[in-house]
């Protein structure tokens, strides 16, 4: 057991909409020994806690310490030997909060004495968390250790330019943009939205136990962060069943100590469960109804008898063509009884864009926005024919190095007659002329068979027949197009 240990040493983030005084964290430690490992009787201390915001603030907590015996609740958080040795005298006492700390030494020395041995806190409003180095408190996790290679240790040695370098007309710099270790002075010249968090951090006194109370013996084991928005960060996370922390001390011995993180908070009742969705319930309810006011009665609204057809969509990407450097150019047809704004445009063209190898495929991404809007409105009121929908019309060509364009394929898509989000593949041909002679010209000159009428694709519109033949047309398949459609039918 004492092989398998947990390396994933980063801090979690919890956001909860009940209060941090409910939360609940039970931290236990053991020391691993040889002796320990074939007796398995470790020294092990275990520590149950939870913090009330209010009491945050004044670095105060309502702490329980797991025993032997009974369960314990002391009203302040819990003491380190030297702080106790430190504020039974009056006069170390510099802040009202010392003289609040010497005050409930005393009480509690008239009582049964301090209860913990190896488990103490700090808080964020300490002396020993502002004035000293925080990495002192620190002693070694044990993670993934990176050994620095010989170009890395060559290159700590050069000079690095521009750094911390401000313009003189406080812009962001274009290198360093990301600042990981940010300071206060840093926080308020760049406006950092930065919500206050109050922190607690659990440490223990690793010493041997005829040493205990002694400041080098000091080890973090996990620190607590919350704000007032019911964030939470613990560092590190909670085991959730994995394997310990490994935790190795420093000096001649370098003993292994196990941590264990666990949540134990007690989960919510039935009754509080359904008075709090009961709440957020009516909360929602008044609050779309402030939105409601906002917006009013007045919303556009088409004329009785008249379908509006709205559609946003976007040409995603085409991919399985011969040649590189593609663009579409699309136009829209609307059938009878169908029309559109006098502004409105009913036809584009992309951009170029070269391909990039997926897998086996060639595939180039547009990410080409349209929008389109038209109306429908029946010649008769009786009639219960089914309404036909405007079709888009698409032609992917090709550019060369010398700007001549090749036709790489014709495809028409069919507006949806559902609402929704809808992402639809169409796949294209061209027409084919056979001979070497056709594709010579094609791969040199670019010159290749076009459709004099694009809607050829599908069924013109200016057939009149009852059969559309096209025997003797000769066509090659070639790549497909994907759309992105989001649309809208608005009607009364």
């Amino acid at each position: 057991m004492a092989d398998c240990w947990n390396t994933d040493t980063g801090e979690a983030v919890y956001r909860s909409r009940d209060a941090v005084k409910n939360l609940k964290v039970k931290v236990r430690i053991e020391r691993v020994t040889s002796t320990a490992a074939l007796s398995q009787h470790l020294q092990q201390e275990k520590l149950n806690f939870l913090i009330p915001p209010e009491f945050i603030m004044l670095k105060l907590c309502l702490c329980s310490a797991y025993k032997p015996h009974p369960l314990i609740l002391i009203s302040f958080y819990l003491w380190f030997q030297y702080e106790m040795e430190l504020f039974q005298s009056e006069g170390a006492c510099q802040t009202p909060l010392d003289r609040q700390y010497h005050t409930e030494v005393k009480a509690l020395n008239r009582a049964k004495g301090r209860r913990n041995h190896r488990i103490f806190t700090y808080t964020d409003h300490d002396r020993y968390t502002n004035c000293l180095p925080f990495h002192q408190l620190v002693c070694f996790v044990e993670s993934y250790i990176t050994i620095p290679t010989f170009l890395a240790e060559r290159m700590a040695s050069v000079r690095h330019r521009r750094q911390d370098r401000r313009t003189m007309d406080s812009s962001i710099p274009k290198s360093k943009i990301i600042n990981w270790e940010p300071t206060e002075e840093f926080v308020k010249n760049s406006h950092v939205v930065n919500n206050a968090m109050q922190t607690m951090h659990i440490m223990a006194d690793l010493g041997s136990p005829g040493r205990l109370g002694q400041k080098e013996n000091e080890c973090l084991l996990v620190t607590i962060r919350s704000d007032c928005s019911g964030t939470v960060v613990i560092k590190p996370d909670f085991n959730k069943g994995k394997e310990p922390y490994r935790i190795v001390t420093e000096g001649e011995k370098r003993e292994v100590w196990r941590l264990t993180v666990e949540n134990v908070s007690a989960p919510m009742k039935t009754e509080e469960k359904d008075r709090e969705q009961n709440m957020y319930k009516d909360l929602y309810v008044r609050h779309k109804e402030y939105l409601n006011s906002l917006v009013g009665h007045d919303f556009e609204m088409p004329p009785v008898g008249i379908l509006r057809y709205l559609m946003n969509g976007d040409i995603v990407s085409a991919k399985g063509f011969e040649y590189d450097n593609l663009y579409i150019h699309f136009f829209m047809e609307l059938p009878n009884n169908w029309s559109s704004l006098p502004f409105q445009s009913l036809s584009g063209v992309t951009q170029t864009c070269r391909t990039k190898t997926l897998g086996k495929e060639n595939v180039a991404f547009f990410s080409f926005p349209f929008s389109f809007e038209a109306f429908y409105m029946c010649e008769k009121e009786s009639e219960e024919s089914i309404p036909q929908w405007p079709v888009l019309y698409f032609k992917v060509l090709s550019l060369d190095s010398w700007q001549r364009y090749r036709t790489e394929g014709y495809g028409y898509l069919l507006f949806p007659a559902i609402p929704g989000k809808h992402i639809l593949t169409c796949h294209t041909w061209r027409p084919l002329q056979k001979g070497t002679v056709s594709a010579l010209r094609r791969f040199f000159i670019g010159g290749s068979p076009e459709l004099e009428d694009p809607s050829y694709v599908r069924i013109p519109g200016t057939f009149k027949g009852d059969r559309l033949s096209r025997f003797g047309f000769c066509t090659e398949t070639t790549g497909s197009v994907t759309f992105n459609l989001h649309c809208i039918q608005q009607a009364r």
